[in-house]
């Protein structure tokens, strides 16, 4: 029993060890990605900003005050040290309202991309390991709402429903979940017919075992790459929504609302419109650049760990 025991400490340290290596090589593969290094900054920068909005924003979001209304950032004549960049036409600080903006972006893209990202995996394993029929509903049902411009069915759909956060979440996971399934169905195509699912049905495998054990583990790698790029499109759908008066209400502040705003004031006032632009310019940029690398890790044709 002792000798088992020895003979069994080194078989965990292995095992241990790999892991901590393999880590290893993630971490010095990321650093060597100045690109990716940049995109994670940028993500865990805009997350950070959502959590801890109430701590770090130096001023109310929603506070008006007139009096400071149109104030430039810092380095322009009439800056008030108090507001680094400016306020808007009603005299709320531009940083604040940064800062809280980044709360509904995130909340928004995680929850829709979550939702889409659930029910395209789903709908991709069932149709792409049944086919015939299954396959048919489900692809031809997919080929009918991309015939559909994203937005204007947003915009139906929000026209009927209400603009709220509720059913900007629900429009935008329901209208997503197309290329998840695309692309996990493509996948279980080429999967299905292995030898390892042909043993597994040969040995009494039932269909549920075979879809949720030995095919969705494998679709994991390219559904990851999905959600870190589609998180990217759902900060956009949502800028745009916003922007349009289709998205979160005032006086809560989004970055597609500060937009609308700022254009009014845009050859006089052009921070109101500036900033919340490059926000999510780079935050867009940083999920990109972040869910490239994620692909090049992900995809065993393309790295070697």
């Amino acid at each position: 029993m002792r000798q088992l025991e020895d003979t069994a400490k080194p078989l965990d340290f292995v095992g241990t060890e790999r892991r901590t290596t393999r880590t290893q090589k993630i971490v010095r593969k990321l650093l060597e990605n100045k690109s990716a290094v940049f995109g994670l900054i940028m993500v865990l920068a805009v997350v950070f900003s959502a959590v801890s909005a109430p701590l770090i924003s130096p001023h109310d979001p929603i506070l008006q005050d007139v009096e400071k209304r149109l104030l430039p950032p810092m380095g322009q004549e009439g800056a008030n040290p108090t507001h680094l960049l400016g306020t808007d036409h009603l005299g709320r600080d531009i940083v604040s309202r940064l800062i809280y903006g980044a709360r509904i972006s995130i909340v928004v893209s995680v929850s829709a991309v979550a939702i889409s990202a659930f029910l395209g995996t789903l709908i991709g394993l069932l149709s792409g390991f049944y086919g015939g029929k299954v396959d048919n509903i489900f692809m031809r049902i997919a080929d009918v709402q991309l015939a559909f411009p994203f937005i204007l069915l947003a915009i139906a759909i929000i026209a009927v429903l209400g603009p709220n956060l509720q059913n900007i979440i629900i429009v935008m996971g329901i209208t997503g979940w197309v290329i998840y399934a695309r692309v996990v169905r493509a996948e279980v195509l080429s999967l299905r017919e292995k030898e390892y699912i042909l043993a597994v049905r040969a040995l009494g495998g039932s269909n549920r075992r075979i879809i949720f054990k030995h095919l969705f583990p494998n679709v994991v790698p390219p559904v990851i790459v999905i959600v870190t790029l589609e998180m990217a499109r759902m900060i956009i759908m949502e800028a745009a929504l916003s922007f349009l008066g289709l998205g979160i209400q005032p006086p809560t502040p989004t970055w597609g609302g500060m937009l609308a705003d700022g254009r009014v004031y845009i050859s006089t006032s052009w921070w109101l419109a500036t900033f919340p632009g490059l926000v999510i310019m780079l935050v867009v940029l940083g999920i990109n650049l972040l869910g490239n690398w994620l692909r090049d890790i992900l995809d065993p044709r393309l790295t070697q760990l």
